[in-house]
C-alpha cells in the first residue's frame, strides 16, 4: 500500500507493544481499570504474532499485517478494512461480522476459520487531510483478494464475497450456505465438497475450477461461467436416485414400526436403497431399526432422536443432516459422507445382538470433516480410513487407539477421560 504523495502514514510497532495493547484491549472488554480499545489503523504488524489474542472489535484499517501469527485469533465484527493479510496464517481463527472490504489475503491460511457473514467486497482507502479534506491513498477501488488463499474447511455462510478475485484458492470443505459471490472471479479455484446452498453465483467466473461433490441447491447461477469446471457429484435440485415422492412412504413406514415391534412377526423392513429422501424434511424421532437405505440421499434432514440401530447406510449421503441423540447403534456407515453433520450426543456404541455377540457401529472409510461428535458415544466404532478432519470430539467417548489409522488434521475438542 502506497502513503499519499509518497508520505510514509504507517507506524512500525514491536511485538511488546503489541502485546501491551493487546492487554489493555482485553482488559477493555472486561471492563477493568486501565482498558483501551485497541487500534492498529495504518499500523506496520508485519511479521510478528497475535496468536490466541481475543481482539474482537479492534480497528485494522489499513493494517499490515503480513506474515502475521494469528493462529486461533478473535476478531469478531472487528474492522480489517483494505488491510494487508498476505500469507498470514489464521488459521482457525474467529472473525464474525468482520469487515474486510478491500483487503487482501493472496496466499494467507484461513484454514477453518469462521467467516459467518464477514464482509469481502471492494472498498476504497482514503485519509484525513487538513487542506484538502480526504484525499484518496487509491483512486480505483480495491478488489478483496484472496488468490492462493487457504480456506480450507472454513464458515462463509452468508459472506458477502461479490466481486472478490480468489483465483486458484482452495475452498474445500467450507460451509458457503447463502454466500454472495456474485461477478466473484473463482478461476481454477478448488471448491470440492463446498456447501453453495442458496449461494448467489450470478455472473462468477469458476472456469477451469473443481466443484466435486459440491451442494448447489436453490444456488443461483444465472450467467456463470464453468467453462471445464469439474462438476462431478455436484448435489442440485435435481432428484438423485429414486425420488421418495413416487414411494408409498406412510405405508412403507407403517410397515417398517410394525415389523420392529413385533419382532419381525408382522409387517416387512422398508427399504429405500439409492432414494433420494430431502423431500421428506424431517424424520425426527422416527424407530428405523435394521432400515436398509444404502447409497441415499439424506442431505439437511432432520434426524434428531432417530432410531437407526443396525441400519445398512452404506455410502449414504448425509451430509449437513442433523442427528443430535440419535440411536446409531451397529450402523454400517462405510464409505458415507457425513461432512457437516451433528452428532452431537448420538450413540454410536455397539449393539447387542446376542448374549455374547456385539454389533460395533461401521464407520469405516467414511468422509466426517466438520462432524459435531460432542458428547457422543464412539467407543468400539470401527474408524478405519475414515476423514476426522476438524471435527468436534469433546467429551465425546473414545480410545485414542480408535485414531490409529484415521485423518486427523485440525480435530477439535477434549476427549472425556
Amino acid at each position: 500500500m502506497s502513503a499519499t504523495s509518497g508520505e510514509n502514514k504507517y507506524t512500525k510497532l514491536t511485538q511488546v507493544q503489541i502485546d501491551q495493547m493487546c492487554v489493555k484491549h482485553e482488559r477493555f472488554f472486561a471492563c477493568k481499570p486501565g482498558g483501551a480499545r485497541a487500534v492498529f489503523a495504518w499500523c506496520d504488524l508485519s511479521g510478528l504474532s497475535l496468536r490466541g489474542r481475543n481482539l474482537q472489535d479492534a480497528d485494522f484499517t489499513a493494517a499490515i499485517l503480513t506474515d502475521c501469527d494469528m493462529v486461533g485469533v478473535v476478531l469478531d465484527k472487528s474492522n480489517l478494512f483494505c488491510a494487508d493479510l498476505q500469507l498470514a496464517n489464521l488459521t482457525g481463527a474467529s472473525m464474525r461480522r468482520v469487515d474486510l472490504r478491500g483487503a487482501c489475503l493472496r496466499g494467507a491460511n484461513l484454514s477453518g476459520v469462521d467467516l459467518y457473514e464477514a464482509d469481502l467486497r471492494e472498498g476504497a482507502l482514503a485519509l484525513p487531510d487538513k487542506a484538502t479534506g480526504l484525499s484518496y491513498v487509491e483512486i480505483s477501488m480495491r478488489t478483496a483478494e484472496a488468490t492462493y488463499a487457504n480456506l480450507r474447511g472454513a464458515n462463509l455462510e452468508r459472506s458477502k464475497l461479490s466481486g472478490i478475485q480468489a483465483m486458484k484458492a482452495d475452498f474445500t470443505d467450507a460451509v458457503m450456505k447463502q454466500c454472495k459471490l456474485v461477478r466473484a472471479n473463482l478461476k481454477q479455484a478448488i471448491m470440492n465438497n463446498v456447501d453453495l446452498a442458496g449461494a448467489d453465483l450470478s455472473g462468477a467466473d469458476l472456469s477451469g475450477a473443481s466443484l466435486k461433490d459440491a451442494v448447489l441447491i436453490k444456488a443461483k447461477t444465472d450467467s456463470w461461467r464453468v467453462n471445464q469446471t469439474d462438476m462431478s457429484g455436484v448435489l442440485t435440485d435435481k432428484v438423485v436416485g429414486t425420488d421418495v415422492k413416487a414411494l408409498p412412504f406412510g405405508e412403507m413406514l407403517h410397515d417398517h414400526a410394525k415389523w420392529v415391534d413385533t419382532l419381525g412377526k408382522e409387517g416387512k423392513p422398508s427399504t429405500f436403497d439409492k432414494a433420494d429422501l430431502r423431500a421428506l424434511g424431517s424424520i425426527k424421532g422416527l424407530n428405523l431399526t435394521a432400515l436398509s437405505a444404502k447409497g441415499a440421499v439424506f442431505y439437511g434432514l432432520d434426524m434428531r432422536d432417530v432410531q437407526l440401530q443396525g441400519a445398512h447406510l452404506e455410502e449414504a449421503d448425509l451430509r449437513n443432516c442433523n442427528l443430535q441423540g440419535a440411536d446409531l447403534r451397529g450402523v454400517r456407515l462405510y464409505k458415507a459422507r457425513l461432512d457437516g453433520a451433528n452428532l452431537q450426543g448420538a450413540n454410536l456404541g455397539a449393539l447387542m445382538i446376542a448374549k455374547d455377540r456385539m454389533l460395533p457401529a461401521d464407520l469405516r472409510e467414511a468422509r466426517l470433516r466438520g462432524v459435531n461428535f460432542a458428547g457422543a458415544e464412539l467407543k468400539l466404532v470401527k474408524l478405519d480410513g475414515a476423514d476426522l478432519s476438524r471435527a468436534n470430539l469433546e467429551n465425546a467417548s473414545m480410545n485414542l487407539e480408535q485414531l490409529e489409522h484415521v485423518t486427523c488434521v485440525g480435530l477439535r475438542g477434549q476427549l472425556a477421560s
